[in-house]
C-alpha cells in the first residue's frame, strides 16, 4: 500500500506489464554526488564522464541486467547524483516488469555500496524513481537526445 503522503506518478489504468519503452530517472539518496564527476574542459568538446567507484558498480549492474534481459537498457547516462535510462521491455523475451528491473538495479548497487563502505543498511538511492511511458518515435528520439545532452547541461540540471 502506498504511503498516504506520496502521490503516485504512474499513469492511471496503464498496464506496466506490456511491451514498451520507458524513460526512467533514479536519484541518489539526498542527491549526493556519488556516481560520477563531469569534467567540462572547454565549450567545444563533449564533457567527460568520470565514473566513481559507485558509478562503475552502477554501470556493471546495467551491463549485467542487459545480458540477463536481452538489452533492456537501450540508452543510459550515469550523472553525479542520478541516472537516466531508456528501458525497453519485450515480454516475449521473458523480461520482468519495469519495477523489477529497477528494483534489481537498486538492490544490487545498494548492496555493493554497503560492502564498499563497511556498512549494512545505508541507503544509496531515493525510495522511488521517475518513469515516463515513451509513447511514440518522436518521444523516444527526444528522450534519447535529452540523455545525450544531459552531461553538457549539468550546471543547469535540476538535480545539480
Amino acid at each position: 500500500m502506498p504511503h498516504p503522503h506520496h502521490k503516485s506518478i504512474r499513469l492511471k489504468d496503464y498496464d506496466y506489464s506490456q511491451n514498451g519503452a520507458y524513460f526512467v530517472t533514479i536519484c541518489v539518496n539526498e542527491r549526493q554526488n556519488l556516481l560520477s564527476n563531469i569534467v567540462i574542459e572547454n565549450g567545444f568538446t563533449a564533457p567527460i564522464m568520470d565514473l566513481t567507484e559507485m558509478g562503475i558498480e552502477a554501470e556493471k549492474t546495467i551491463q549485467y541486467l542487459n545480458g540477463k534481459y536481452e538489452n533492456a537498457f537501450d540508452k543510459y547516462v550515469i550523472m553525479p547524483n542520478h541516472l537516466h535510462c531508456i528501458i525497453v521491455l519485450e515480454m516475449s523475451d521473458g523480461n520482468p516488469l519495469l519495477y523489477d528491473i529497477v528494483k534489481q538495479l537498486k538492490t544490487y548497487t545498494t548492496k555493493r555500496y554497503n560492502e564498499i563502505h563497511g556498512t549494512k543498511t545505508d541507503k544509496l538511492w531515493q525510495r522511488n524513481y521517475y518513469e515516463h511511458v515513451i509513447r511514440n518515435e518522436m518521444d523516444y528520439r527526444a528522450i534519447w537526445q535529452y540523455i545525450d545532452d544531459n552531461p553538457a547541461k549539468w550546471l543547469e540540471d535540476e538535480y545539480y
